[in-house]
């Protein structure tokens, strides 16, 4: 039993510290997949509104497509399908509250970058 637990603390302390680059914020050049944020640069609010919804509409489709979902529910498309669903969702929700949020815009186009990465 001691050493199970010896165990445990030993691969806490080796996991814990791990954890993905992209998760903490669009800082610049951590999104490897994605340059400057292209959404930041649309000044016309119905337009990027618009593109929000794209990006949200087509990882929602992704995350909820039963080929992905079931059958590669353990690989990165589906990760990355599921995180820009949920980031383009909160963008998109400030956005209709006339509120421009740079971290959810840039998660969000990155997430679904890197979910477009992993699809092809």
């Amino acid at each position: 039993m001691k050493t199970f637990i010896t165990f445990i603390i030993v691969t806490l302390g080796l996991v814990a510290p791990i954890q993905a680059a992209d998760f903490s914020g669009p800082l610049p050049g951590q999104c490897r997949l994605v340059g400057p944020s292209q959404l930041m640069t649309i000044e016309n609010g119905a337009r990027l509104t618009d593109e929000v919804v794209r990006l949200m509409n087509e990882a929602v489709a992704v995350a909820d497509n039963p080929d992905w979902k079931f059958t590669f529910a353990t690989r990165p498309v589906f990760l990355w399908a599921s995180e820009a669903k949920v980031a383009c969702g909160k963008a998109y929700g400030y956005l209709r509250n006339g509120y421009r949020d740079e971290q959810y815009l840039g998660k969000c186009e990155c997430f679904y970058q890197r979910m477009q990465y992993y699809m092809h």
